[in-house]
């Protein structure tokens, strides 16, 4: 009789264990269904000027990570365009070894810099070529002087950007390529530009950062607004989840270790249902 009672205790565990997960299966499917219809409020409620379209990244599928030739071109539109005016206080050069720039590339990059440091023996600050430890310079010494030379406005760091703004990459490059006359009506500063993807009336003080051939990739590729954009962008975004790819291959493991376990859970609750007729049925 205690076998047919372990039995039953074994299959009361396994259905409140199948409960449970009925349970956080809804939960779930709540949570996406709330996170899907506050999205589509916020872009209805006119917080973003024109509805920014879902582009076809590489890295968004599940079964692909970062295009390592994109990231190099992206870094090289940011080194020659945008870090005239935006910081990456975040990133050392050493998180780009072994994705888009080898060792020896990385300290040839970093050593262009120079950093202060010290003090030395005398007490006093000195400057060094920089190291594969040190960040991404800075434009500007302090925000004071980072106003002053943009009427005001702050440049915003870019090492996060694709987390801080709704959207991701899909804004930043529609930003970057949206720009455009303004509309009759619209009023713009002397030193406002109109881009109908900025928020709060599409002015911007940004004036148009990318123009065609601008630049000249090292691998050949033309370098043509969206091109460049696009690789921005997908540089942007490593910059903001380098992570991206480990969490890829971990969610495909646990994906497949949960199918396993799952049919062994099923496997062993007909086992046990089985054993419990069979004891049921002999004791009678």
């Amino acid at each position: 009789m205690g076998k047919f009672a372990q039995l039953i205790v074994d299959c009361l565990v396994s259905c409140r264990f199948f409960q449970l997960l009925y349970v956080v299966g809804l939960t779930t499917a709540g949570g996406v269904g709330l996170f899907y219809a506050l999205e589509k409020t916020v872009s209805a409620s006119g917080f973003l000027a024109v509805p920014i379209p879902h582009l076809p990244w590489f890295h968004s599928g599940l079964f692909h990570g970062y295009d390592s030739a994109s990231l190099r071109r992206g870094y090289q539109v940011y080194k020659q365009v945008c870090c005239a005016c935006h910081s990456m206080k975040q990133l050392r050069y050493r998180h780009f070894i072994d994705v888009f720039l080898t060792a020896d590339e990385a300290k040839d990059e970093a050593a262009e810099i120079r950093v202060q440091d010290g003090p030395n023996d005398q007490g006093q600050m000195f400057m060094r070529p920089g190291t594969v430890n040190d960040y991404l310079p800075s434009p500007y010494p302090n925000e004071v002087v980072g106003r002053n030379a943009n009427h005001g406005l702050y440049p915003p760091d870019l090492s996060l950007i694709t987390l801080a703004r709704h959207r991701g990459e899909d804004y930043i490059f529609m930003l970057l390529t949206g720009y455009t006359e303004a509309p009759a009506g619209i009023h713009l500063e002397s030193d406002q530009h109109y881009n109908p993807y900025f928020p709060s009336g599409g002015a911007i003080g940004m004036a148009p950062a990318l123009f065609d051939e601008m630049i000249e990739y090292s691998d050949g590729t033309p370098a043509s607004v969206s091109q460049m954009a696009k690789d921005v962008c997908s540089f942007l975004k490593f910059c903001s989840e380098p992570e991206l790819n480990d969490r890829k291959r971990y969610a495909i493991k646990v994906s497949f270790l949960r199918i396993v376990f799952s049919e062994l859970l099923l496997y062993s609750r007909a086992f046990v249902s089985i054993c419990l007729s069979v004891q049921f049925w002999s004791s009678i």
